[in-house]
């Protein structure tokens, strides 16, 4: 039975119906051709939108990080903030604007913006019957501190210069200039993060006397076009002390004149025979003094050893970038930052850890070994000292220390800071405080002799133990180890 077309213009009513029903379903989603930039420390938006602009309070609104294995950033369903699952370093920093989804505005708002949070984004927006999702790049943009150079000593015939600068993202390149611009040869760049995941970089080089002994620290972030640089003039008369062989000349010539004066003294003395018997009781009179001295310093070390305590690290007080072991009798500086709370007792711009236990009277002693290391600083501090600003060590300061640097310039840091010839290398350091007797000393324990004694001072507050292991390189990678108290101690 042939129908009269009536039942065909219903289907093709039906179709016409449920496709006008779902086309308005169905939405793309619009981000950002370019990369959108973001300064840290600042809040940012990653816009997101629907086309058209149907409301998406009731659809599943997600932002992941595709480039990271815990991938969700924000998740938004059933109209509320789902974020349990969420990026740890993500939480209490997302959010979406509530009246603005009801606009197809499915934006992100991110705070407090951090060099962590560079990379792809991914937008995902799901109704009941669609979904689409795209993605964008965010560059976190951060330009850092002017850069700051030190000189690190005498090395290798020339004199070592560091240069360090903090806070860029995306890391910096860092090079060094003469006084015409062109790059000179250093060591490697090392890098290392800040609490911001930012960028800190130093680098050394090892320079000699030129026309100008003007050197320049560059630091240039290529990315955004930012450049920092820093400028360091040395004094020429400082580069003859660089040089072994003058330094040996004149040492050798020095001596010649003094063998020369010498021979002719004693060609005069010998021909005076009166002179000869008041010559040899001048030399048994210096012998007993020099064998009397030596017996002193002995006696000196040994009455020191009787107050030795026990001494262990304060990791409260330890610069981010220093290791401490766990029974906190050793320290090492790391290559690694360690991202710790703020501490007001925290050293942030030196890098120094203090012993647990402060003194404010009597005597105490302990042992430091230092081994075969090129860099460290050893002593005592006052309790009130600056621990978040770079202070030179110094009585002045509330600093009574030691320290050793390139591996052969032995000071006591007196302000102005004391050479130290000593004849023989130290491997473990005695310090000893006679607190109200207002005195620091420090002494070679295998020698058993006196290194250097700060005397004459007035202390009114607690005393700590100071360690500063210095940079990690070479022979300094060892850690500073405080000894054990000895059976002899005890």
């Amino acid at each position: 039975m042939k129908g009269d077309g009536s039942e065909y213009l219903c289907l093709i009513l039906l179709l016409l119906q449920q496709t006008s029903v779902s086309r308005p379903e169905m939405f793309e989603i619009l981000v950002p051709a370019d990369p959108v930039v973001a300064d840290a420390g600042e809040d940012v938006v990653l816009p997101c939108y629907l086309k058209p602009s149907v409301s998406a309070e009731d659809m599943r609104v997600e932002w992941v990080r595709p480039d990271s294995a815990d991938a969700r950033v924000n998740l938004y369903e059933d109209r509320e903030n789902r974020n349990e699952k969420q990026i740890p370093s993500y939480r209490g920093r997302t959010a979406l604007f509530p009246e603005e989804l009801k606009k197809g505005n499915a934006s992100l708002r991110l705070t407090g913006v951090r060099g962590s949070d560079d990379g792809q984004y991914n937008c995902f927006i799901q109704s009941q019957v669609w979904y689409d999702d795209a993605s964008f790049l965010v560059r976190v943009r951060a330009v850092g501190t002017e850069p700051v150079i030190s000189m690190e000593g005498y090395r290798e015939g020339g004199i070592g210069l560091l240069c360090e600068s903090k806070g860029w993202h995306p890391e910096p390149e860092l090079i060094w200039l003469d006084s015409e611009g062109h790059s000179l040869p250093a060591g490697p760049t090392e890098t290392l993060r800040d609490s911001m995941d930012l960028f800190i970089v130093r680098r050394s080089v090892i320079v000699q006397r030129g026309d100008t002994n003007r050197f320049t620290c560059q630091v240039l972030q290529k990315l955004f076009k930012q450049e920092k640089e820093a400028e360091f003039h040395i004094h020429a008369e400082m580069f003859h002390r660089a040089h072994p062989w003058m330094v040996a000349f004149a040492v050798f010539f020095t001596l010649a004149i003094i063998g020369l004066a010498v021979l002719i003294y004693r060609h005069v003395k010998l021909r005076r025979k009166k002179g000869l018997l008041s010559q040899q009781l001048e030399l048994e009179r210096v012998q007993r003094y020099a064998e009397f001295e030596r017996t002193h310093r002995y006696a000196m070390f040994e009455s020191a050893c009787r107050f030795a305590v026990d001494v262990t690290l304060d990791p409260d007080t330890a610069y981010p970038s220093l290791s401490l072991s766990k029974n906190g009798k050793e320290v090492k500086h790391g290559t690694t930052w360690h991202d710790l709370p703020y501490n007001p007792k925290r050293f942030t711009s030196n890098r120094n850890v203090l012993g647990k236990e402060g003194f404010s009277s009597g005597k105490f002693y302990y042992e430091v070994q230092v081994g075969k290391k090129t860099y460290w600083t050893l002593g005592v501090a006052k309790e009130s000292i600056n621990r978040k600003e770079e202070i030179t060590l110094s009585p002045e300061n509330g600093y009574w220390t030691v320290e050793l640097r390139n591996g052969t310039k032995y000071k006591a840091l007196a302000g102005p800071p004391v050479s130290l010839p000593l004849s023989e290398k130290p491997r473990t350091v005695g310090v000893y405080v006679d607190y109200e007797g207002g005195q620091v000393s420090f002494y070679n324990v295998e020698a058993r002799t006196l290194i250097y004694s700060f005397t004459g001072y007035t202390f009114t507050v607690k005393l700590y133990p100071l360690f500063k292991p210095g940079l990690y390189y070479g022979k300094n990678s060892a850690p500073l180890i405080i000894s054990p108290l000895s059976q002899k101690h005890k």
